[in-house]
């Protein structure tokens, strides 16, 4: 008799809306105000759009490719074992880390205003903190951590509900009036951000192995957790903006979406969206590190990584010490806007080159080739928009994220050069 899988349709997509709904929206959703102002939730749209764009091509290249590799296992599929596709596996591992800062960064925002706190050196402590907590909770492979997500999930999608629901009745109209509203293109610069919200959707593509009939399921999950989280991120921004002044997000980008409960609630509403952001963010914080360490792993097994990654460390390995270790200079050095902007931008640029690989196999996938190319230019546009805003605002956030595509090439010609290691296809159907 054939075992059940563990995921079916509803399964999947609950597991989809956990992974969306986590640090993203706690942290993007002042900074895109910052720039979208009161068409933010537009911006959002346009992000869940080419979410579901997104996931359709990914969806289809893993039932092409069932890998537990994910994109580094479609890069080397689409573009061949060499070094672009290495550096962009590299990348992709250097995006994690920079995107675990950036969740790790947002904890500590949120953990110190909570205590009354608004010091860089509390806000940076609590950050690494978290970070040195869930490596030590990774290392002796705690399981209350996995089974509490399901909980923590409940909690935080209960939270943001009805929050988004009551908030509704607190809006003042004039905050979101038309004639207040900013340039039209504002909302177009502040898409890259609103996007990185909705990273989490493609954890649906590693089910693949363990899921109940994927060649109906996987699509379909895919629309569903991303539709019904677009809906969930449109209603919470006009919420926000709704109760919040512009004058106030800019002040308070950070942890804006926690203020805005104070209309609803006074001091215990921005209380309990903290203490729902700190939820999130720690829940975020455990499964991205361990997904940051699983890449590691596979990548030093693959012949991409140094053997280092792969020496066990209790119930882990010697790459969780290392990522973890590369992540605080992260969370040091940089601040939430700029670290935000080069995670978004670098999940971009990778997906969208995923994107870009899929045109040339379409025909093995089974894919619509228009709404793969779709997939593939939205993020192109965005990317240029997101560069060119953050070049007139911001230019070190250019430098950082061009310093960091080097430095992962840097890494894979050594790698090569030193110690004869570069990245293999996994799947051979």
């Amino acid at each position: 008799m054939q075992k059940k899988k563990a995921f079916g349709l509803w399964s999947a997509v609950f597991l989809g809306i956990g992974s969306m709904v986590g640090a993203g929206i706690f942290i993007v959703i002042g900074q895109a105000g910052v720039i979208a102002g009161n068409l933010v939730w537009l911006s959002f749209i346009f992000g869940g759009i080419i979410a579901l764009l997104s996931g359709y091509s990914l969806a289809k290249l893993a039932l092409r490719y069932p890998s537990r590799g994910g994109i580094v296992e479609y890069l080397v599929q689409e573009f061949g074992e060499n070094p672009f596709s290495g550096g962009m596996s590299v990348m992709f591992y250097i995006a994690q880390l920079i995107a675990l800062a950036a969740v790790a960064k947002s904890f500590g925002e949120y953990g110190a205003r909570l205590f009354g706190y608004h010091s860089i050196f509390i806000i940076n402590s609590f950050a690494i903190g978290v970070i040195v907590l869930f490596t030590f909770i990774n290392l002796i492979g705690a399981s209350i951590v996995a089974k509490s997500e399901n909980v923590i999930v409940v909690i935080k999608l209960s939270v943001l509900v009805a929050f988004s629901i009551l908030g509704l009745f607190t809006i003042k109209p004039e905050y979101l009036s038309l004639k207040d509203m900013p340039p039209i293109n504002n909302m177009f610069f502040a898409i890259g951000l609103t996007f990185f919200a909705y990273q989490g959707f493609s954890v649906i593509t590693n089910t693949i192995e363990d899921m109940e009939n994927p060649r109906k399921t996987m699509l379909k999950s895919m629309m569903i957790a991303i539709g019904f989280v677009m809906v969930l991120y449109v209603v919470t921004s006009l919420v926000v903006l709704g109760n919040l002044s512009l004058d106030e997000i800019i002040k308070t980008k950070d942890y804006a979406l926690a203020l805005a409960a104070k209309p609803l609630l006074g001091d215990l509403g921005f209380k309990i969206m903290a203490v729902t952001a700190l939820l999130a963010t720690a829940s975020a914080i455990n499964a991205t590190l361990y997904a940051a360490t699983e890449i590691g792993y596979t990548l030093a097994k693959d012949g991409e990584l140094p053997d280092e990654y792969e020496f066990r460390v209790h119930n882990s390995t010697e790459g969780l010490l290392i990522s973890a270790g590369l992540i605080i200079p992260l969370i040091l050095f940089f601040n939430l806007s700029e670290i935000t902007n080069i995670a978004a931008l670098s999940v971009l640029i990778i997906q969208g080159i995923v994107h870009l690989g899929h045109i040339r196999l379409w025909n093995k996938t089974g894919a619509n080739k228009f709404i793969i190319f779709m997939a593939f230019i939205s993020m192109l546009i965005v990317v240029i928009l997101t560069i060119w805003y953050n070049s007139k605002n911001n230019i070190n956030i250019i430098y950082y994220l061009i310093g960091s595509f080097i430095l992962a090439y840097i890494f894979e010609y050594l790698f090569r050069i030193f110690l004869n290691r570069k990245v293999r296809k996994q799947c051979v159907k």
